[in-house]
């Protein structure tokens, strides 16, 4: 190859540069735990690389993405509605099935109206960056998830955490604020990571003399919390002290997608300027169908939450018994803490190599020291599979 003096003297790319020596993506090349690719599901069995595995790590909370009703719904949709709608809601995306999914999604919430968008990352970031704005403050627990944070560094306002769950240090910021200056709060009703429940009483307490705009990503909650699965807000009586809710249709939902619920004025205000829903293509119509018939078995089957919340005791049961540290889960997301990065990967790959699948979260995804294999409990569990990861568990964390 002739010499080339342009090699030389030409200026090093140095973005290029920084993905080449970063760090954490040569841990994860290294240690390989996350994006395996899964060749087919059936329940909560899984084959990886011929392998038929355990999946522990799902957030198919009741079980509802292989129900037959979910996919009839799904086949039904694609064959009248073809596979996409090509468009965002504000320009030709908008379908029927979307407002019927919609006013479905507000009447269970027990809100006015509501919007479903073509993620739950993009629901969640669009239900801070839409309302708040430059010269705002934003008061947020230090653990919501990164789709938040995406929205409140959009926005441009001021922001104060608070100590993860504390009412106590949330009033003791706000005290010291204007109280004329326009105020949020953005809380999660369920944590995904440590399957905390957020106070809602105590912390809309703390806010009503404040006058503050309260926003609760319920992603993790909804099928999960309450008599009939409305979600951390209903469970806890708090529907008309929360301004805004929004999550995930990927969970308990058994479809893709988000939602963000309020009241008309506010969905109406979020039609007008959320970015998120202007600029993103509908989901499309098997996606709807999908969420719709698992909001309907919701309310049909409630047999599925309660299998659920049976596996959930079960399983909690056992993992104190033999002494794991499940940082004090209030839901069917469970977490396994090991302490530090290290350990976790080798206890999540002790457990992958007995077939069980598993995800580990590690800083930034969670405090320091608070690295953790996170488990989820689902209504497809049986009490032979959860005793089968209990049992390996316990092994593992010996020998690690």
């Amino acid at each position: 190859m002739p010499f080339d003096i342009g090699n030389i003297l030409r200026p090093k790319n140095t973005i290029l540069q920084r993905c080449q020596r970063d760090e954490g993506t040569k841990a994860r090349l290294k240690y390989n735990p996350w994006y395996h690719h899964i060749d087919s599901q059936n329940g909560c069995r899984i084959q990886v690389d011929g392998r038929e595995m355990l999946m522990m790590s799902s957030n198919d909370y009741l079980g509802l993405s292989n129900h037959p009703r979910v996919i009839q719904a799904g086949q039904e949709a694609l064959q009248k509605w073809g596979s996409s709608t090509t468009g965002s809601r504000l320009a030709n995306g908008s379908r029927s099935f979307h407002r019927d999914l919609e006013q479905q999604l507000a009447a269970f919430l027990g809100k006015e109206d509501a919007m479903v968008l073509s993620a739950g990352y993009l629901a969640c970031m669009g239900a801070v960056s839409t309302f708040a704005e430059k010269g705002d403050l934003i008061l947020v627990d230090r653990n919501v998830h990164s789709s938040l944070w995406s929205g409140i560094l959009l926005s441009g306002a001021n922001v104060e955490r608070f100590a993860h769950n504390n009412p106590s240090d949330l009033q003791d910021i706000l005290v010291t604020e204007d109280r004329d200056r326009p105020k949020m709060v953005v809380v999660e009703g369920v944590y995904s990571m440590e399957g905390h429940i957020a106070p809602l009483q105590e912390l809309i307490e703390v806010c009503r003399p404040f006058n503050c705009f309260f926003v609760v990503d319920d992603a993790h909650g909804l099928g999960v919390l309450g008599d009939r699965g409305q979600g951390t807000v209903g469970y806890l009586d708090r529907t008309n002290d929360v301004d805004v809710i929004c999550g995930s249709l990927s969970k308990s939902m058994a479809s893709t997608g988000g939602f963000i619920a309020g009241s008309k004025t506010i969905i109406e205000y979020l039609r007008s300027h959320s970015k998120q829903t202007i600029f993103s293509a509908a989901i499309s119509p098997t996606q709807a169908a999908a969420a719709k018939t698992s909001l309907d078995i919701l309310q049909d089957e409630p047999e599925h939450r309660e299998r659920l919340w049976e596996n959930t005791r079960y399983y909690k049961r056992m993992l104190n018994q033999i002494g794991a540290n499940i940082w004090e889960s209030e839901t069917p997301a469970v977490p396994i803490i090991v302490g530090n990065k290290e350990r976790a990967y080798r206890i999540w790959k002790a457990l992958m190599d007995e077939d069980i699948f598993t995800v580990i979260s590690i800083p930034p995804g969670v405090p320091p020291g608070k690295d953790l294999i996170r488990t989820a409990v689902s209504a497809q569990h049986t009490f032979e599979d959860l005793e089968r990861m209990v049992d390996v568990l316990k092994k593992s964390l010996k020998k690690v």
